[in-house]
């Protein structure tokens, strides 16, 4: 899937991170398994260190739960 880079600007003023940052974030989420646990709360926490964004216990567990139980939207690009 490609991205236009309008896409990058949204995120990027939504949350600072920048479209290289993120491009690198996509390469390690590929070569990992998303419905691992510890995987999942390896990125959560990054992206909660790249966004400055506190990320609480329980959402923290209820991202887990939407990843693995495949509730989570297919249209990345509608989410921001």
């Amino acid at each position: 899937m490609a991205f236009s880079d309008n896409f990058f600007n949204r995120i990027e003023r939504k949350t600072s991170v920048d479209k290289n940052t993120i491009l690198e974030l996509a390469r390690e989420l590929q070569e990992n398994d998303l419905k691992n646990e510890s995987t999942l709360r390896n990125v959560i926490q990054k992206l909660s260190k790249m966004t400055g964004k506190e990320v609480s216990p329980e959402q923290e567990n209820k991202i887990i739960n939407a990843v693995i139980n495949d509730k989570v939207p297919k249209d990345v690009d509608k989410m921001f």
